[in-house]
């Protein structure tokens, strides 16, 4: 479990098949920032652009940690069968303070941004997200983009998509790769927790993206 509020920007430096072909996954070998191994052991989760990834091999005195991702998950998310700069996260403790709001680290959807402009002193995203998430998109609702937690401040409902507006203040561009976003970049998006089980309780599911 995690909460969007990202603790590290690491970058994947290495990407290896482990296999022959394209069933089979690839190892990442991610560059942590300096000291953010320190209470990480083999088998802990880490969330790299909001996808939960298992810890399984370390470099302490590299700050390096690798991980091994799936065919299917890399089907399924964005910005991660490549090096490039990713937000990282660890998993939630039972006495940490929840900033943000209760994320699980699955992937529900691939996004594309549309809009990224400065308004004022802050950024406007906007997002086109699958059309089967659009009924978990609401105004002043959380979304999890790449895996930083935001709140929505406008949804619109299109013909064969639905866009929403996010609004990101200096201090998330400083300390996240948000800030790098351009037009029709693929981003990761997880709906909120609490709206899956509303979901699942009125007797509807979440449908595969």
């Amino acid at each position: 479990m995690f909460t969007g509020i990202i603790s590290g920007v690491g970058r994947i430096e290495d990407v290896r098949p482990l296999g022959a072909d394209a069933s089979h996954g690839r190892r990442l070998v991610v560059q942590a920032p300096a000291g953010y191994l320190d209470d990480v052991a083999l088998g802990d989760s880490i969330a790299l652009n909001g996808a939960c990834m298992t810890v399984t091999s370390l470099e302490l005195d590299t700050g390096r940690f690798g991980i091994d991702i799936s065919a299917e998950s890399l089907a399924r998310t964005a910005g991660l069968g490549e090096p490039g700069p990713v937000n990282l996260e660890k998993a939630l403790r039972a006495n940490d303070r929840l900033g943000g709001h209760l994320v699980s680290g699955h992937v529900d959807g691939i996004g594309t941004v549309v809009f990224f402009e400065p308004v004022g002193e802050s950024w406007e995203l906007r997002i086109s997200a699958p059309p089967p998430l659009a009924r978990f998109l609401a105004y002043k609702g959380s979304i999890t983009v790449n895996g930083v937690s935001l709140t929505v401040n406008r949804v619109t409902d299109l013909e064969r998509s639905c866009e929403f507006s996010i609004n990101l203040i200096p201090h998330t561009l400083q300390n996240t790769t948000l800030g790098t976003l351009r037009a029709d970049q693929a981003v990761n998006l997880e709906i909120d927790l609490i709206a899956r089980y509303v979901e699942r309780m009125l007797g509807g599911s979440l449908p595969r993206p």
